[in-house]
């Protein structure tokens, strides 16, 4: 039984693709790229896994299927998202309050005006 219920639970994951960040890494690392590749078996791929479009994560048939993918909106769309650097995991722990700065708060930059002004005056 799947956990989404409904006539489209299957279709919410069986066309899922890899993550933007992950194909940002595809993109500016060969390596990264050849590892993802390493993981598929040719045969097992469309057209033998000959043409592969890197931005979308997606194997093709044949040579005018890549091309005229490349063409069509979605390939744009997502090109134009890949330009944007992916957050970083510092990133996202900032933005949920979690930080990693053990600098001097500014209460604490209060406090010792407070007590440079005591020892000053004594």
């Amino acid at each position: 039984m799947p956990a989404i219920r409904g006539p489209n639970s299957k279709s919410k994951t069986r066309r899922h693709t890899r993550d933007l960040d992950q194909v940002h890494a595809d993109v500016h690392s060969k390596k990264h790229l050849q590892q993802y590749h390493d993981t598929k078996a040719p045969e097992d791929l469309p057209g033998f896994g000959q043409w592969y479009c890197v931005e979308c994560a997606k194997w093709f048939e044949s040579e005018t299927n890549l091309v005229q993918h490349a063409k069509g909106k979605p390939h744009k769309r997502r090109v134009r998202q890949l330009k944007e650097e992916p957050y970083s995991q510092k990133e996202a722990e900032a933005a949920t309050g979690l930080t990693t700065d053990n600098g001097k708060r500014a209460g604490d930059a209060e406090k010792m005006e407070v007590e440079v002004a005591v020892d000053e005056v004594t």
